[in-house]
């Protein structure tokens, strides 16, 4: 896979299409190699504020980058044209905005697949026109003597071993994040709790669940409504009905509180019969 690259016609039919800014860096993974890889390096060029993390006239942006040029293989490569401050390798071009370092051997691991896009600060503006001059010359070398990249089975090894994790050196690291964090969290409850009942610039007091004021007691017929809403809700959940012997239940217990009801008007038209109290019409 690393001997394997792209031709010097393949990099220049790339450059024409991507745009008439970019050149052709060619560069060979080792001195056996036969068919040289192109680098397609410009200047990166973007909106002011932009991009934070990669300032214009001192970046150089790099397109083609195979899986086995890593950051120090460029940092290397580039060192030739001026200091290079950091090398950034992205799955593929957009923003990068400036941030802590956060990087961990045990947590930020990520495998590389296939080419990715790269960004190389240089120290000095001048740097970057004498990278897109390396067009010019001839292949340059990732892999050498004195700085060789590993490949095969000894690439699998030292992948192997370093996934292995040192017990006492993870918990260190835990320890030191966890202090981090806690140290953030004590210095933000400190803040909510000095700016807690203080207004705004727009007269706003913020509201937050632990600064919130206990409400005002409810009154009796507050207690009611809401006895008598828990109630309805309680009434349309539950399923009458729901068999049919329950059904046939209702309706006979319905249809015998009819007929108690027709008895009992009959004996009470009787009585007023009796007393010539009933006038129907």
């Amino acid at each position: 896979g690393a001997a394997r690259g792209t031709g010097m016609g393949a990099g220049a039919a790339a450059a024409s299409q991507t745009g008439a800014s970019l050149a052709a860096l060619a560069v060979k993974f080792a001195e056996r190699q036969r068919s040289p890889h192109c680098l397609l390096v410009k200047e990166h060029q973007v909106r002011e504020g932009a991009d934070t993390a990669h300032p214009p006239r001192r970046t150089l942006f790099v397109l083609n980058v195979p899986p086995y040029c890593g950051p120090d293989s460029l940092s290397r490569l580039f060192s030739r044209c001026g200091r290079v401050q950091s090398v950034d390798i992205c799955d593929k071009p957009g923003p990068g905005e400036k941030k802590d370092k956060l990087t961990s051997k045990f947590f930020d691991h990520k495998t590389v697949k296939g080419f990715q896009v790269a960004y190389v600060v240089f120290r000095k503006p001048a740097g970057v026109q004498a990278a897109k001059a390396l067009s010019q010359e001839g292949p340059l070398l990732i892999s050498t003597e004195s700085h060789p990249v590993k490949t095969g089975i000894s690439k699998w090894i030292a992948s192997y071993e370093a996934s292995i994790v040192d017990p006492k050196e993870l918990k260190a690291e835990v320890d030191a994040y966890m202090q981090d964090y806690d140290k953030k969290m004590a210095e933000e409850e400190a803040k909510a709790a000095k700016e807690e009942g203080v207004p705004d610039e727009e007269g706003w007091v913020k509201v937050t669940r632990k600064g919130r004021k206990p409400g005002l007691p409810r009154t009796e017929a507050a207690n009611l409504r809401v006895l008598e809403k828990e109630k309805q809700k309680r009434a349309r959940k539950e399923l009458l009905n729901f068999y049919a012997w329950q059904h046939r239940e209702s309706k006979r217990e319905h249809i015998a509180q009819l007929r108690k009801k027709f008895e009992e008007d009959k004996q009470r038209i009787a009585l007023m019969r009796a007393q010539r109290k009933f006038r129907p019409y």
